[in-house]
């Protein structure tokens, strides 16, 4: 691509770089090398979540590099920079998980600060775990610079006494170990064996839920959210990614003109077609809210609704990533889709083209392992289901994926915290037919609204996953399973229902309706709420405190600001 198109005097980086007034500017681009041609070329944030944390995000260095030269290749300088991970698999279970969600904004937050500061014309983007991708999204959308996001590719899956397994078996195994059902040697043999390569959780979990949604908002290249991280393949399409932001900026191509109204629905389509993560519920509505689009539990779980479930995917189902890749990725599941009526082919996307431009040579496969026909899927309706009552007022999330009784009623045994949950879990101190409350978990509560696999996964591998329900104001891995219900809102920190309830109350969980609801009088609550008051918080101090300070509602995605309606001005037009 020749430089020509590329007029300075209106991106953000000719503040940095034009004029006598830069020349103290420009020095520093010439003590890292740069040529006085290459100062003056479109500068490309290449901003990568790589850490050492997890392998989620070992690979994404590499990949950088390859965005790079993709970049330089089409007459771009790009400047590459790195942000924080909160890897949730090793958040799990403890108080490491108030970090998770807090990440996404600081993801997002730290994003914006060093694109602003610096004055970058457009963004790659490249994320590995669960909130790193939807916070390298939210600040694409905020900045509204012409952006690409790529995602660092899944894990390839073990092998554990010749089958396929994931980090959701190792999570699973504890319960069975604590059971008595699985010996030390084995629990030991699993987890040496389970995560054999680099790349994200290989199940439809949060982290592959939210790199399909890449795709299906438009932000990500073709086929580029299916290769594991290890295949040489994600070098390619970190490289075309670089080329790829080029075109977008020498057509003004931004964000907002693709993360419309009906590409939030088609990504919401997709997550329940492949049976995703619960947590895309809270990310869509954050990454909306970044747009001022009014998106919120309900809208997605609108589309949740309509939506049949098709993909057959772990924990769920039968396969992992790389086995979706293999049978096509993305394109001929929007394909199946686009054909069915369930996706708007005439949003726009980062290659310049609309999805149904994008999907016209793509021959729509189903074959009956991974993907199933819309017209004869897995379920008629989607994979993960929105619920409402006088339980959740404001909502509440459950992955109805494989499970095949969408109906629970049974008394109520109230924790105030995780931990609680988990030791009385691994002691079996509840009994088959309860429904487990783990309150106090939320955005603002907890503070963080931390998963809960690690309970879930202990009951599931006690074989009590579809004996007992659980309900939570937190949230829930993408990779747990069984009747477990998450998001509830609003959140008992903030006075809602879930805060009122006592051991015994009986609880009513309606799948197929989309009802959560208690079993009692409009005035038994207001009379609890009157004797309810708000706990003293553990958190008064530092970066989860200020979370919890400005933190909204589940059902709004769990924001800290006002996202686009409350701007005056957007970055990309300084």
């Amino acid at each position: 691509m020749d430089a020509k198109p590329f007029d300075k005097s209106k991106l953000p980086s000719r503040h940095v770089t034009e004029g006598p007034e830069r020349a103290p500017h420009r020095s520093y681009y010439y003590a890292m090398g740069l040529t006085e041609e290459q100062i003056h070329q479109p500068l490309v944030g290449v901003a990568s979540c790589w850490n050492e944390a997890a392998p989620c995000n070992i690979a994404l260095m590499r990949q950088a590099q390859a965005a790079k030269r993709g970049v330089w290749a089409a007459q771009g300088t790009p400047r590459e920079f790195c942000t924080i991970t909160v890897t949730d698999g090793i958040a799990m279970g403890h108080q490491g998980m108030k970090s998770s969600l807090v990440s996404r904004e600081v993801i997002a937050d730290s994003v914006e600060l060093t694109m602003r500061g610096h004055c970058y014309d457009a963004l790659v983007g490249l994320a590995g775990c669960d909130k790193s991708l939807p916070g390298m999204m939210m600040a694409m959308v905020r900045l509204n610079v012409p952006s690409v996001f790529l995602y660092g590719g899944s894990i390839l899956p073990g092998r554990f006494q010749d089958r396929d397994v994931t980090v959701q078996d190792v999570f699973e195994a504890v319960g069975q170990h604590s059971a008595g059902n699985m010996s030390d040697e084995d629990l030991h043999a699993l987890e040496c064996v389970a995560c054999p390569s680099a790349g994200a959780c290989g199940g439809q979990f949060t982290a592959n839920t939210m790199a399909c949604v890449s795709e299906a908002l438009g932000l990500a290249l073709p086929l580029s959210s299916a290769a594991p991280a290890p295949y040489e393949d994600r070098d390619q399409y970190a490289e075309a990614s670089g080329r790829a932001v080029m075109r977008l900026i020498a057509d003004n191509l931004r964000p907002r003109e693709i993360v419309t109204r009906k590409a939030l629905e088609n990504a919401a389509v997709v997550v329940a077609a492949t049976g995703g993560s619960t947590n895309a519920a809270l990310h869509l509505p954050a990454i909306a809210n970044e747009c001022g689009i009014d998106f919120d539990l309900f809208d997605v779980a609108e589309v949740f609704k309509r939506t049949p479930y098709m993909t057959d995917l772990k924990p769920g189902g039968k396969y992992v990533a790389k086995d979706m890749y293999e049978a096509g990725g993305m394109p001929i599941l929007l394909k199946l889709l686009m054909e069915a009526g369930h996706i708007h082919g005439d949003c726009m996307t980062v290659t310049g083209k609309t999805v149904e431009e994008n999907l016209k040579d793509v021959k729509a496969v189903a074959d009956r392992k991974v993907f199933y026909p819309p017209k004869d899927p897995l379920s008629p309706t989607g994979g993960v289901t929105g619920l409402k009552g006088n339980l959740a007022p404001d909502g509440a999330i459950v992955k109805v994926a494989g499970m095949s009784n969408l109906k629970f009623r049974g008394p109520a045994r109230c924790f105030d915290c995780e931990e609680d949950a988990f030791a009385a879990v691994e002691r079996k101190e509840y009994k088959e037919g309860e429904v487990l409350v783990i309150r106090y978990e939320g955005p603002k509560g907890g503070p963080g609204m931390r998963e809960m696999l690690a309970t879930t996964a202990a009951l599931y591998g006690q074989g009590m996953g579809d004996k007992v329900a659980l309900i939570t104001d937190g949230r829930f891995s993408g990779a747990t399973r069984g009747f477990c219900i998450g998001h509830v809102g609003p959140e008992a920190a903030v006075g809602g229902p879930i805060g009122l309830l006592r051991d015994g109350d009986i609880i009513v969980i309606d799948a197929e309706n989309g009802r959560l609801d208690v079993e009692l009088s409009d005035e038994e609550l207001a009379a609890r709420a009157k004797d309810w008051a708000p706990r003293t918080p553990e958190i008064t101090s530092g970066v989860i405190w200020k979370y919890a300070q400005t933190v909204g509602s589940a059902r709004n995605g769990a924001v800290t600001q006002p996202g686009a309606k409350g701007e005056s001005s957007c970055y990309a037009d300084i």
